[in-house]
Formats: structure tokens, C-alpha cells, sequence
């Protein structure tokens, strides 16, 4: 019965575009569409229905670590329709899950709106390239258009470190190995360490979570590797902050030494919804030019949002001013805007003033057609 009705679930959610699936006690599934919640109007579900959808899909492996740990992530193909990505958890006492929908397409990152600087920075030969943003922000498709764009192109061996495994990639001109934490491998900092012996060019790390993954990404960044990494910063000068703290202060000195030549560009990126449906995606990119090398390095790193602003020319932009960009081209709302926004005070201002400039030249338009007409007359 589960079986059936968990079939009915995916099928409904790749249908629909919905990118999540929310099964709880107490009420029924939940779709996640164009960023609103959404529930069917189905039956609530109780204790057992939650407890029978999770064994229908639930590794027996992932089970065991629910019932020790009380929570368990996996991924899954829904046969070649699309991938899921799954966090099992217990709330409450009962069982619940959250479904996130992986596409099986992968689009190149010029249709993600990924700046065009970044497919330069990915052929580079090493460096770090961060791609940062809140939980469901898009940074995984980001990633995996990347890595893609890299797997047509060139003859590199690619070595994705993953929990789960999200987008599968196969062999194109690139050869590349998939490795998912705590099944081909114990954990991230590991994964990395032994992806140096194995002749890797470019290493992708699923998430940049503690100290020691952090330490072995930057050193295979410096050692001759291009390392892309994750993390749940919300702009590119608090991703530098983010991984400096992360350190203890005696060896910060160090740290910031080592960022300033290994960090090759960040992207800081959210998800809002189109004005007439589907979502948009907003970027933040800074890229490490010798003068921002120079910023990390002496510890001044407040000072690299007014850098980003002045870096245009080498293909920079700050979060505020590509969603000012996309209200005036009419991909968003003005309250959406300003709820992803860094300075929403500052940003509700400019909006206000191009509202008055539009206003103004609606105006001399109307007085040159009143001209017009009295010529006519």
C-alpha cells in the first residue's frame, strides 16, 4: 500500500515542479512549489502511514542509524524521471521526511543566470571556488552545472565527495567518480586526503562542515587542484569571515595567508520566485584578484563588499545589485527583493528612486504626445 502511494507522491512532485516532499504526523503530504508550501488535499496521515512510507524507501542501512541517531539522509532514483535527495528524522516520538527533487537535467550555467566568469575560474588549472547560500538556495544545481560544464569540455578526472550523492554525472570527455560519505567512505576530510592519491583535477566537497575539511580543501586548492566546496553563507566577504573562524586564533595568521593564494572566486546565490511562476536565481561573485588576495591576507576583509562593487570589470557583483537588476527587468517582486536583500534599507531607497525617474519620464513622454496633438490642431 506505501508503495503505491509513495509512486503517487514522486509522480505528483516531478509533474508539478514541486522540489520538495514534507510527510508528517498529523497532516497530509506537503509539496514545496515555486518556494510556497502546499498542501494536497488528501487525508491526514497518521503514525503508521509515516512509519510504512519511510520502509518503502528507506535503505536498511539508513534504518539502523534512524533508530540510533534519530535521523538519516539518503538519496535515490525515481526511476529516469528524477533523483531524490531524503532526510528521514523523528519528531515528537514519530517518523517524518522531507523529499528534496534533484532533476535529472542539468542545464548549463548560463541559463541558471551562473555569472560568466565562473565558467572561466572552473578552467583554471587550481583554487578554491566556493559556492554559498541558505539551505535550498540552488547551490547543488549551481555545482553540478559547473562540474558539467568541465565533464564536456576537458579530459579531467573529477572526484565529487558527496552525503548522498545528488546529481549523478557520467563519463563524457572527463572521467568522473562519485563518492557518498558513509558509504564509499567514512567521512569529508578523509574522502579529500585519499582523493590525492588518486590522480584527481578537480575534487568537489558536498560541504565544507568542520575545521578538518576545510584544512584538507584549502591544501588540495594549493597543491595543484581545482576544489569546489559548499557553505551556508549568505555573502561572499561573510564566506571569507566564515572560513578564517572556523580556525582557532593561533593559526588565523596562517589561514589568511593560505586563502589569499589558494581562493580563486566565491558565489554567494539565493532562490526567488518568478513573477509569472518558476523561481530565479541571484548572485553574489567575487572573484580573488590580487588587490582582494591582498585584503584576505592583512585581515581586511570588511573592506571587500566596496571592493565588489568597484570590481565590475572583472566580472563582480554584489547580491543587492543583481536583485535590483532583476525588479527592474520585471523577474521579481520589489517585497521579495528586499526580504533576500543584504541592506534592504539601502536598496528600498534605489527602488524607490528609479520608481520616481520611471514616473518622471511617463511624464515628459505624456507632454510631448500633448505637443504633438496641438501641432495638430
Amino acid at each position: 500500500m506505501a508503495t503505491v502511494l509513495i509512486d503517487k507522491l514522486l509522480e505528483a512532485c516531478v509533474k508539478q515542479g514541486a522540489s520538495d516532499i514534507h510527510i508528517t504526523t498529523g497532516q497530509p503530504p506537503v509539496f514545496r512549489l515555486h518556494g510556497r508550501l502546499r498542501r494536497l488535499e488528501t487525508k491526514d496521515l497518521e503514525a503508521d502511514d509515516t512509519v510504512a512510507l519511510m520502509k518503502s524507501i528507506t535503505p536498511e542501512r539508513c534504518q539502523r542509524e534512524l533508530q540510533e541517531m534519530g535521523s538519516a539522509d539518503f538519496g535515490f532514483a525515481y526511476g529516469d524521471a528524477a533523483r531524490f535527495r531524503v532526510s528521514v528524522f523523528k519528531q515528537r516520538g514519530h517518523i517524518a521526511m522531507v523529499l528534496r527533487q534533484i532533476p535529472n537535467e542539468m542545464l548549463p550555467p548560463d541559463v541558471l543566470g551562473v555569472p560568466d566568469v565562473f565558467t572561466k575560474l572552473v578552467m583554471r588549472p587550481r583554487g578554491l571556488i566556493l559556492v554559498t547560500g541558505p539551505t535550498g538556495s540552488g547551490k547543488s544545481t549551481t555545482l553540478a552545472s559547473l562540474v558539467n560544464f568541465i565533464n564536456e569540455r576537458v579530459d579531467h578526472h573529477i572526484i565529487t565527495i558527496e552525503d548522498p550523492i545528488e546529481f549523478y554525472h557520467y563519463h563524457k570527455k572527463s572521467t568522473v567518480n562519485q563518492r557518498e560519505v558513509g558509504v564509499d567512505v567514512p567521512s569529508f576530510s578523509e574522502a579529500i586526503r585519499r582523493a590525492l592519491r588518486q590522480d584527481p583535477d578537480v575534487i568537489l566537497v558536498g560541504e565544507l562542515r568542520d575545521l578538518e575539511t576545510i584544512e584538507a580543501a584549502i591544501s588540495a586548492a594549493e597543491t595543484g587542484h581545482v576544489v569546489f566546496g559548499t557553505l551556508h553563507t549568505n555573502s561572499a566577504q561573510g564566506t571569507v569571515n566564515r572560513v578564517i573562524d572556523a580556525f582557532p586564533g593561533n593559526l588565523q595568521d596562517q589561514i589568511r595567508t593560505q586563502l589569499s593564494t589558494s581562493l580563486i572566486g566565491v558565489l554567494a546565490q539565493t532562490l526567488l520566485p518568478r513573477i509569472g511562476g518558476g523561481r530565479v536565481a541571484a548572485f553574489e561573485s567575487l572573484v580573488v584578484t590580487p588587490g582582494i588576495a591582498n585584503l584576505i591576507r592583512e585581515n581586511k576583509t570588511f573592506r571587500i563588499n566596496s571592493a565588489i562593487q568597484t570590481g565590475a570589470k572583472f566580472g563582480m557583483m554584489l547580491m543587492d545589485d543583481c536583485l535590483f537588476d532583476h525588479w527592474v527587468n520585471d523577474k521579481i517582486e520589489m517585497e521579495e527583493a528586499l526580504g533576500k536583500a543584504q541592506q534592504p534599507d539601502v536598496l528600498a531607497k534605489r527602488i524607490a528612486a528609479k520608481r520616481r525617474q520611471n514616473d518622471d519620464e511617463l511624464e515628459l513622454d505624456e507632454d510631448d504626445l500633448d505637443e504633438d496633438d496641438d501641432d495638430l490642431t
